[in-house]
């Protein structure tokens, strides 16, 4: 038996990092995953997709990740029910993640509403904006 989810989306918010009674890192967020088809004459339909991580993976999550920006992320479906305050059972359906990653670069990764980071240096104090754009074709391979 198999139960294996793998999406790419953009965050719909910040992630929501917590932490259980017995200090476990617990981080919640919603990712937007865009249909890979559309009818013709119609906006493409987006699936908003519940996700859960534990421990490490949800310390990475929460710190490198923002509302908008784009991941990539592995893991399982799970099923969960409760009672709620009025008695009522509720269920909710999520993907507990096992392991998440960039897809873009810091440069494309800015959030919509995070401020602009200076450029990183590295030993020599260059930065990458220090380097011009090349032309495919005047490479040698």
């Amino acid at each position: 038996m198999l139960n294996k989810a793998i999406l790419c989306g953009r965050l719909t918010k910040d992630p929501e990092l917590r932490s259980s009674q017995s200090g476990v890192s617990i981080c919640s967020f919603s990712v937007a995953v865009p249909r890979k088809y559309k009818k013709e004459g119609e906006e493409r339909q987006v699936d908003f997709i519940n996700c859960v991580a534990f421990r490490q993976t949800a310390d990475f999550i929460s710190r490198y990740f923002n509302k908008g920006n784009l991941i990539s992320i592995d893991g399982s479906i799970q099923t969960r029910s409760w009672e709620d305050n009025d008695g009522k059972k509720r269920y909710a359906t999520e993907v507990v993640v096992n392991d998440a990653g960039f897809v873009e670069g810091k440069k494309e990764q800015q959030s919509f509403d995070a401020p602009a980071l200076p450029p990183e240096r590295n030993e020599t104090g260059t930065t990458i904006e220090d380097f011009g754009d090349i032309d495919d074709d005047d490479l040698p391979f």
